[in-house]
């Protein structure tokens, strides 16, 4: 009973800035939306598979993940992909979608995200989808966050915009809790 509790609490908190969003339902029942989220395979045609980021030399295939057992956002399996929260919206869906890359993998192994802190407002981000449509982003703000700060803004957003919010670690490494120290997170703007 207090398992299903925490799962229905989690449940809403996840969802909660998706509904908040005015125009993301617009003609269609809250119902066949939230089981969208949850159903989508490999199969969608607008599922994204690629990144490509030009000014960072990126082009990296996109994994889908969802929540680990700790209810936090998964990371790709291979350092080189990146991760769709494929729990959200698909880039180009209204709302904030979510990319999470691997930054300083071990042993000196590239990661999909080693140079994101390079990236600066106004630089071009493309994903493109398994039917071949490539959606352009914009970047207009970087952020540093660090471990115990609210990043909320990451996945909720209630503007009626389609957004892509790429993250990744940085800082220094903790060998007792495997991370790193800080986030960092790169808003864009569907152009």
């Amino acid at each position: 009973m207090l398992f299903l509790l925490i799962l229905s609490f989690f449940v809403g908190f996840i969802f909660h800035s998706v509904l908040e969003s005015p125009n993301l339902f617009e003609g269609r029942s809250l119902t066949a939306n939230v089981s969208t989220l949850f159903e989508r395979g490999s199969t969608d045609p607008h599922t994204p598979i690629r990144l490509r980021i030009p000014g960072l030399n990126v082009d990296a295939k996109i994994e889908q993940v969802r929540l680990t057992s700790s209810l936090a956002m998964d990371t790709p399996k291979i350092p080189a992909d990146a991760g769709w929260f494929s729990m959200g919206p698909r880039p180009g869906e209204i709302g904030n979608a979510v990319i999470a890359g691997h930054y300083g993998w071990k042993e000196g192994i590239p990661a999909a995200f080693d140079n994101l802190h390079a990236l600066v407002k106004g630089d071009k981000l493309f994903v493109q989808d398994k039917d071949g449509t490539t959606i352009t982003f914009v970047v207009r703000e970087v952020l540093l966050y660090g471990e115990k700060d609210d990043a909320s803004a990451i996945f909720g957003s209630s503007d009626g915009k389609a957004h892509l919010n790429l993250i990744t670690c940085e800082g220094i490494w903790n060998k007792v809790s495997k991370s790193y120290s800080d986030r960092r997170v790169i808003f864009a703007d569907r152009e």
